[in-house]
């Protein structure tokens, strides 16, 4: 994805290149006290930020992102993506989530905020071994 605002194509790259290296080097891309919160984490800071993503490493095999679009407004832009996947402790295809980031930029081009919005039940629940069969079975009582 090539984006036209040099503070966004930056960051885009990092996330479709991200390796495990490339986490102490997240300094460079998100302002020293940042925000991050998903569904499942809500942290602030750069170091804590890295724990996020060397937790990603460390519990999922070939993890990566493909973003498709950025929609850009001033010191904002809104991201979606998918986020490619194996599960580390089962044997699995390759599990996508559909997702999307919102980022915002502090006045030296650095993520200040970044918030991930994606369906938890959806997107990952129901694709884990055990707990997939409940999940679907409650989905479809819940639309019966």
């Amino acid at each position: 994805m090539k984006a036209q605002d040099p503070r966004v194509q930056r960051i885009v790259t990092l996330f479709e290149t991200l390796t495990p290296a490339d986490v102490k080097r997240l300094g460079h891309f998100y302002a020293a006290n940042a925000r991050f919160k998903d569904p499942f984490n809500d942290v602030q800071g750069v170091p804590a930020i890295e724990g996020v993503f060397a937790h990603m490493f460390e519990s999922l095999h070939e993890p990566r992102f493909v973003v498709h679009e950025a929609i850009v407004q001033g010191d904002q832009c809104f991201l979606t993506w998918d986020f490619l996947f194996r599960f580390q402790r089962y044997r699995s295809d390759v599990q996508t989530v559909r997702g999307g980031s919102h980022l915002r930029f502090d006045a030296e081009g650095l993520v200040c905020l970044h918030r991930d919005y994606w369906d938890a039940a959806e997107e990952l629940y129901e694709k884990l071994p055990l707990l997939g069969g409940l999940m679907r079975w409650l989905k479809r009582r819940a639309n019966a």
